[in-house]
């Protein structure tokens, strides 16, 4: 989860650039590891939670932000599991 979160920082941080190019790739780039993540069946206790995370990802970055996401939020949300995977460094 750490690693998506660091593509959909650089998605947001490309996004607040402007440059809508690099911020697609970064976002298809997170996606990808979602998907990854979903086939693992190690993960299959959370599947409900990283579904509709990557659902409200879609929604924020493709959609018209339905559910009311933000940047901020998305950066709190991911901001967790970078702190859990360097207490295990």
């Amino acid at each position: 989860m750490a690693n998506i979160g660091s593509e959909v920082e650089r998605a947001l941080n490309w996004r607040e650039k402007k440059n809508m190019p690099f911020s697609q790739r970064a976002f298809e780039r997170a996606l990808e590891l979602i998907d990854l993540t979903l086939a693992d069946k190690r993960h299959r206790r959370r599947f409900n939670e990283i579904t509709r995370m990557r659902e409200s990802m879609v929604d924020f970055f493709y959609g018209e932000n339905e559910l009311q996401s933000t940047a901020a939020g998305w950066q709190k949300y991911f901001l967790q599991f970078a702190h859990a995977a360097r207490r295990h460094l």
